[in-house]
């Protein structure tokens, strides 16, 4: 049986580039760029690539970056996007529990929920944490975001399900305070234009349990902030408005 991620990116390519939580790129890889000193020999994975929006602003950058995503779906519109601007960047169809580099990357990004977070359980999440580590250089660096388990808590757990229209086809939320889990449905339209149903299972993470679970897998130095799409910085403490936070983690 496919879970809901997989469902979801089975058609649905052209659409999600349209998403207007994929509009921040440009602001995103100024950041990632400040993160690496514009160093261009930096050598970059990228987990859970999506259509490759990042991937892509980054080797036309002059970057060197690997994509890696589980929908075949994602990744063919990836390559095209590629072919077109004339940029040669190696997109590999992988799971992020199941990745296989050692050492190779000294930059690994997982952003707008790339892999991390979506997974069914707190172990294969874990798993990915994991792998980016392994994949990183004794002084490598990982980027990424998460969902904000501040931003349920501190609405209520009835807020945030009613708040939920709000989010883009979410609707019909339920927060779960054991386990931390948002199930929701999301309702869209594939590049086919047929309507999907898809019932979500998503993961929320507290500062203290992101810092814990990165220090279980090797890294020394974590900073947490706020993710403000196409505005990630440092400087924007996380709060409970924050929907989504940003984690930078070195080895």
């Amino acid at each position: 049986m496919k879970q809901w991620y997989e469902e979801l990116f089975e058609n649905y390519s052209a659409k999600y580039d349209e998403e207007p939580y994929t509009q921040g790129t440009l602001g995103e890889c100024d950041f990632i760029e400040e993160e690496v000193n514009h160093l261009k020999s930096t050598r970059i994975l990228d987990i859970g690539c999506g259509t490759g929006r990042h991937s892509i602003e980054l080797a036309r950058r002059g970057y060197s970056v690997t994509g890696v995503d589980l929908s075949e779906c994602q990744l063919s519109r990836a390559k095209e996007k590629a072919k077109e601007q004339g940029l040669e960047i190696d997109f590999q169809l992988g799971d992020a529990r199941d990745l296989g580099f050692v050492e190779e990357f000294d930059l690994v990004i997982m952003l707008c929920e790339g892999a991390f977070s979506l997974m069914e359980t707190d172990e294969m999440n874990f798993r990915i944490l994991a792998n980016a580590a392994n994949s990183l250089k004794s002084e490598g660096k990982l980027i990424f975001t998460t969902l904000n388990g501040l931003f349920p808590l501190f609405h209520s757990v009835k807020e945030f399900i009613n708040a939920s229209s709000d989010k883009g086809g979410l609707s019909e939320s339920t927060f779960d305070l054991m386990t931390f889990r948002d199930h929701s449905v999301y309702e869209t339209e594939d590049d086919s234009g047929k309507k999907m149903t898809i019932n979500c299972n998503e993961r929320y993470y507290i500062p203290p349990e992101i810092t814990w679970l990165l220090k279980s897998v090797g890294f020394k130095k974590i900073d947490i902030a706020g993710a403000k799409l196409g505005a990630f910085s440092r400087a924007d403490v996380l709060t409970t408005e924050d929907y989504e936070m940003l984690v930078i983690a070195e080895k």
